[in-house]
């Protein structure tokens, strides 16, 4: 009985020292010091969090009340706008001020409309945001409340949105038909459709709108468009669940996020190549396993000073910052549960 009793004490201790230990490894540890502020929003928590970059600290959380999944920074900067994916209330829209940040406003569409992919257009009070259940392109007036302008994407399940940077038109991924919708802003219609592969995800423009790269998550690659031919010119290989990708600031690289296989792949954009393969703690080995949550890197954002990349971790609770001339994960950040969307602020 004495050496049972020395048994389940042992246990104990190696049970709460496990469990220290475990807790200590997956503690958040931000060490970097750059510009700005990051407006992370966590789906399961509803809410957004406002991150310092430079006083490295946490200034703000803000509840949304939705679930959302995308987020965008208005031209001026001053306000973020919030979309709310695959819910019953996926009508309402959340405006945040991002002086007092807090929830500005509420836009509620109507029922009959669910968006997801948002984009901020050039006037400061107007957004894009894609209409997935009925495959329409919306330009709202964030001032007034409204929709200016209703344009179909003539495909399935319409998605994300990205806008050219220097012509009036928009590119829309199209999850069911398996294509892009080439959008011209000042015809108000579709004027290409590109076929790709199946299940359209994440969309990304080069800096200077010569390439369009769309991933593709049912097959595991990207494809690279040519804006002009609006051919695909190349298909890449990528991990398991390509989610979002996102070009650095010079237009050299290109960061995919690989959501099952817990990583993130760099490739060099002229020579399309992968340069280096970032492996999310929390896969490689079976020490990691237990130490870590299992990573699904989901979203990403650049610095606009090139230095940093953000990626959204949302099964550990954290955003990874990548720096971005050695590609190496160098700080992490707190959050709320399951975070997905990233804006910046300068």
């Amino acid at each position: 009985m004495k050496y049972l009793k020395y048994i389940l004490l042992s246990f104990v201790v190696f049970f709460i020292v496990a469990k220290l230990t475990i807790y200590i490894f997956r503690l958040p540890s931000y060490t970097i010091k750059t510009s700005g502020k990051l407006y992370i929003v966590s789906k399961v928590s509803k809410d957004v969090q406002v991150f310092d970059l430079s006083a490295g600290k946490e200034i703000e959380e803000t509840p949304v009340d939705i679930l959302s999944h995308e987020a965008v920074t208005t031209s001026d900067e001053k306000r973020v706008v919030l979309t709310n994916y695959g819910a019953s209330d996926g009508n309402v829209m959340k405006i945040i001020d991002t002086k007092r940040n807090e929830v500005e406003k509420t836009i509620d569409l109507d029922e009959k409309i669910k968006v997801n992919g948002i984009v901020a257009f050039p006037e400061p009070n107007k957004v894009g945001v894609i209409d997935y259940a009925n495959n329409t392109l919306l330009v709202i007036n964030i001032d007034a409340n409204s929709i200016e302008r209703q344009i179909q994407t003539q495909q399935k399940k319409s998605h994300l949105i990205v806008l050219h940077p220097t012509k009036a038109i928009a590119y829309v991924t199209n999850i069911d038909s398996g294509s892009v919708s080439v959008i011209d802003l000042n015809l108000n219609k579709v004027i290409r459709i590109i076929p790709c592969g199946l299940g359209r995800k994440g969309i990304d423009i080069t800096p200077d709108g010569s390439e369009l790269w769309v991933t593709n998550n049912k097959e595991n690659t990207i494809s690279v468009i040519n804006t002009l031919t609006y051919k695909v010119t190349h298909t890449l290989k990528t991990g398991e669940d390509p989610l979002k990708l996102k070009f650095s600031t010079d237009g050299k690289y290109c960061l995919v996020a690989n959501a099952i296989e817990g990583t993130v792949y760099v490739y060099h954009q002229q020579s399309k190549k992968k340069s280096k393969t970032i492996v999310f703690h929390g896969k490689t080995t079976l020490v990691e396993i237990l130490l870590y949550h299992t990573p699904r890197p989901v979203n990403i954002v650049m610095h606009p000073n090139g230095l940093y990349a953000f990626v959204s971790n949302s099964n550990a609770n954290k955003i990874e910052v990548i720096d971005m001339k050695t590609f190496e994960i160098v700080s992490t950040i707190g959050t709320g549960r399951v975070p997905d969307a990233i804006a910046f602020i300068n």
